[in-house]
């Protein structure tokens, strides 16, 4: 690996410099417009979120072990540390599966947008500020896994519990007004807390991956704000971030245009409308789109579904609603049998209903290794043959809010109200998402009243 020099500074110190140097001021009308609609979308989503079960077990907790009133829980109506509330909030952005992908995947708006919420609350920054802060973490997080060129499936951990930590870590560093030093201090700590495994895909602990590095990097901030110090250089050191998560390969230079564009930007980040893994989200769109001729799912006699070789979303038999949101089976099922896949699509009374636990036996997938798994061009189709020997068959390249695609702004709208209304009604409802669609507008006492509705 290379690592390019810039006046004797290494790696670190360099991407330390240009995160430090980066304002509201220096982000263009694109990046901000893009920032803007995946914190709506995130806090829309932590909001529904905050229903389900591990979301208030996490809460209970939170609340059982203190902390100074100075951030809110979201949806429980409470305040605690910033520490704590970024943790608690981050679980229920993330538990639903729900929140936006990146690409290289990564779900960057969980362990980011709920630290500079917490942060802007607690210590008084307005909507600009809250911008620029998750732009970079954003950013970091993208960067990253662009310089780590990475096959999708190859890293052997759940990527926002290794990225994600970084990413709050710069996120809380603008709010902190960190200088290049200390902000180096703030990643090497924040490395040395990192990972999450994926064989905790399809139960609780999942969504805590997200929390835990939405805390981990705002722990990092905070002690290197009252001068803790780790490595200053992580990134390249021997047995370092780089060296110990991405050893294949890691390209300096990709991680250094930091911004050059944004990466939610370009290539920007997928919105999703189906709350579950996102390669499912291939098999669903395309068992939609055969809905109207399947008519009366008791007619389905076989339901083949041919897919890359993604051995994690092969669950023929999820043992719970929430594994579920991992299943090719199960959420093409919901599909063919529901004509549609939202929220409630994924609890354990839907999951055991009799005509599901009857579809489920039917349905095969034929995973072809020569199918790519990279879900920028990933392809998979759904054949459902019925019982009077009828085939019908639909494949999907591009599901709705793919990257890169327009996006319907009502549409996307429509999301966010939708999982608002969960806990909000009018007019409490109106007045966030207005809220949310003038942020950059917003002054630190309408942060602080965006916050409090949230709450």
């Amino acid at each position: 690996m290379n690592l390019p020099l810039k006046a004797g500074m290494s790696p670190t110190a360099q991407l330390s410099a240009r995160i430090c140097k980066i304002t509201f001021n220096t982000l263009d009308q694109a990046t901000v417009a893009a920032v803007k609609r995946l914190i709506a979308d995130g806090v829309a989503v932590a909001l529904a979120g905050s229903r389900e079960a591990p979301a208030g077990l996490v809460a209970e907790y939170v609340r059982e072990m203190g902390g100074g009133p100075h951030a809110s829980v979201w949806g429980f109506g409470f305040r605690t540390s910033p520490l704590f509330a970024a943790y608690a909030n981050a679980v229920s952005m993330h538990v639903l599966d729900f929140e936006p992908m990146s690409s290289p995947p990564t779900h960057a708006v969980s362990p980011t947008v709920p630290v500079a919420l917490a942060l802007a609350e607690a210590r008084g920054a307005n909507g600009r500020e809250i911008i620029a802060a998750c732009a970079k973490g954003f950013e970091m997080q993208g960067r990253v896994l662009l310089a780590s060129s990475h096959a999708r499936g190859s890293l052997p951990f759940h990527t926002p519990s290794v990225v994600g930590a970084l990413g709050s870590a710069v996120t809380a560093s603008h709010l902190l007004r960190l200088d290049p030093p200390q902000l180096a201090n703030a990643l090497g700590m924040a490395a040395s807390r990192c990972g999450g495994l994926p064989a905790n895909t399809g139960s609780m602990v999942k969504c805590t991956h997200c929390g835990n590095a939405a805390a981990a990097g705002l722990e990092a901030t905070l002690l290197a704000q009252r001068g803790f110090s780790a490595h200053p250089g992580i990134l390249e050191a021997p047995q370092g971030y780089v060296e110990t998560f991405f050893p294949a390969h890691f390209d300096y230079g990709a991680l250094l245009k930091f911004g050059q564009p944004y990466r939610c930007v370009d290539p920007g980040m997928a919105i999703k409308f189906y709350p579950s893994k996102y390669p499912t989200h291939f098999a669903i769109t395309a068992a939609l789109r055969l809905r109207g001729n399947v008519g009366d799912p008791a007619g389905i006699a076989q339901v083949r579904i041919l897919t890359p070789e993604i051995e994690d979303a092969d669950r023929p038999r999820p043992r719970s609603g929430l594994e579920g949101k991992f299943s090719f089976q199960y959420t093409t099922a919901v599909a063919l049998l529901d004509g549609r896949v939202g929220i409630e699509s994924f609890t354990d009374e839907r999951r055991f209903r009799r005509d599901m636990v009857d579809l489920l036996d039917k349905i095969s997938v034929v995973r072809d290794p020569t199918l790519s798994r990279d879900t920028r061009n990933m392809r998979v189709e759904v054949e459902v043959t019925l019982n009077d020997g009828t085939r019908h068959r639909q494949a999907c390249g591009r599901p709705p809010g793919f990257w890169g695609e327009p996006l319907d702004p009502k549409q996307h709208r429509a999301k966010v109200r939708d999982c608002l209304s969960v806990r909000l009604l009018e007019p409490h409802l109106g007045h966030t998402l207005e809220l949310l669609e003038n942020l950059e507008r917003l002054s630190a006492q309408e942060t602080e009243e965006l916050t409090a509705l949230l709450a």
